[in-house]
């Protein structure tokens, strides 16, 4: 059996911290359950309490969710809280027998729950996220998963002392961050790490010093590799991230979708508001982007900073209904108006795009704001739902229809599950471009039916 570890330790001292990641994905011997190409993959985390890995289950799990890999994270300690409410570190002993098999039930009802994620659900890939830091842990879970015909996968990250647990709700911080050092203590009694002797011919991704150097070996199939392409990106350092939509547009104003129209009289007055409230911030070393389109440069050379320009961001694509009012399209096009509003997601128009092939687009603007420390996109409004749903953990079903209004600011600063956003109105008026979702979906629907959620005051 071929089976892949990324290892993850974190070792810290006065100047460095090293991170190796844990990531098993093993194949079946021939004797096991056939194997195919497309074969769930269950990623098991390894590694001490506060090396980050809840909050690498997560990430991980909000990027291929994204991507359109459904994914879902098993975190045991809920497990666990939901039969057992926490008292103190006395309950992660070694030698407390009665709460050992508290955690080995936990583990087991999580693993049950897996295999209903992936056969019920549909799921592709599941995190089991949990210590796993004894080898008998660990055998036990491969084999669940040779059993199952799965492949199966583990990481751990970055130093992370929990003192938010739920097991320390409303707990004095110096209290919770004692118990919480005895319960590491109590892990590492018998930790046993991987050995790169005896585990010579597994795949692996060794990352070191939080990104100055990767070393990954053996790693197969496309998941495993979009996995490992998106872990090599990520980064911790604090930074904000900055989206806007270009200011109003002639083509907003008209009602019409598309185009590479400039801005309106009050697209030019936003653009200067926006410089200005940027530099209010003073922000360090800001990167701008837009994309190749009128409107958005046009916002950016207002701010009087260099900016780069990216065809990637450029707006949705709408084919033969470019440059048309909604009631132009469903005069000419009625039949195609309403399956967009069926599945706005993953309609496309004739001749052009639609969200789904734009999220596959922006994958690369992904990867370089992960890499990025501050950044402020100028950009679209469907662009910008793409952005937001990814940063924001939002599912392909509300993408479409995030409100992301002209003439606000969002400034979204990663925490430690996610983003916290704040939206900054710059008190410059504008058109309302947002159309709700349709109650009436029907191909049959009259115009009136069809048109009752177009904004009114183009």
């Amino acid at each position: 059996c071929d089976t892949a570890w990324n290892r993850t330790r974190v070792c810290s001292d006065a100047s460095s911290t090293e991170i190796q990641f844990l990531w098993c994905l093993s194949c079946l011997s021939p004797a096991s359950v056939p194997q195919f190409t497309n074969s769930p993959t269950l990623i098991v985390m390894v590694g001490l309490p506060a090396r980050g890995k809840t909050y690498i289950s997560k990430k991980l799990t909000r990027y291929l969710n994204w991507i359109g890999v459904p994914t879902k994270v098993f975190n045991l300690g809920q497990y666990r809280r939901e039969v057992q409410s926490y008292k103190s570190f006395e309950f992660f002993r070694p030698d407390n027998e009665e709460a050992m098999q508290i955690r080995k039930a936990c583990a087991s009802n999580a693993l049950k729950d897996v295999v209903i994620y992936f056969s019920k659900e549909h799921g592709q890939v599941a995190v089991f996220d949990a210590t796993n830091t004894t080898r008998e842990r660990r055998v036990s879970i491969v084999s669940f998963a040779k059993e199952k015909g799965y492949k199966a996968g583990s990481g751990a990250g970055s130093p992370d002392v929990k003192v938010s647990s739920p097991d320390y709700l409303n707990c004095d911080k110096e209290e919770a961050l004692a118990d919480f050092l005895k319960r590491i203590e109590c892990y590492k009694q018998t930790y046993v790490p991987l050995d790169d002797e005896k585990d010579r011919r597994l795949s692996y991704i060794k990352i070191f010093n939080v990104g100055s150097r990767y070393l990954v070996n053996c790693v197969r199939d496309h998941i495993q590799s979009r996995i490992v392409y998106y872990l090599m990106n990520i980064h911790v350092t604090p930074r904000s991230i900055y989206l806007s939509r270009h200011g109003e547009s002639n083509m907003n104003l008209l009602g019409r979708i598309g185009g590479d129209s400039g801005l309106s009289p009050r697209g030019h007055k936003y653009a200067t508001a926006l410089g200005t409230f940027i530099k209010s911030q003073h922000i360090k070393d800001l990167k701008v982007w837009t994309s190749h389109m009128k409107r958005t440069i046009q916002t950016a050379e207002h701010l009087g900073i260099p900016y780069e320009q990216w065809k990637a961001l450029n707006e949705i694509d709408a084919g033969v209904c470019e440059e048309m009012t909604y009631e132009e399209i469903q005069d000419n096009h009625p039949e195609e108006f309403a399956l967009r509003d069926q599945d706005k997601y993953r309609y496309r128009y004739p001749k052009g795009e639609s969200y789904e092939d734009l999220v596959h687009r922006l994958e690369p603007v992904i990867m370089e704001l992960e890499r990025q420390e501050n950044v402020l996109v100028v950009c679209h409004q469907a662009v910008m739902r793409c952005l937001l749903a990814y940063l924001l953990d939002k599912t392909s079903d509300e993408l479409p229809y995030l409100k992301c209004p002209l003439h606000t600011a969002l400034k979204l600063t990663p925490v430690a599950y996610g983003c916290k956003v704040e939206h900054v109105f710059l008190n410059i008026e504008a058109v309302n471009t947002h159309r709700e979702r349709p109650g009436n979906v029907d191909v049959s629907r009259d115009p009136e039916e069809a048109l009752k959620t177009i904004p009114d005051h183009f």
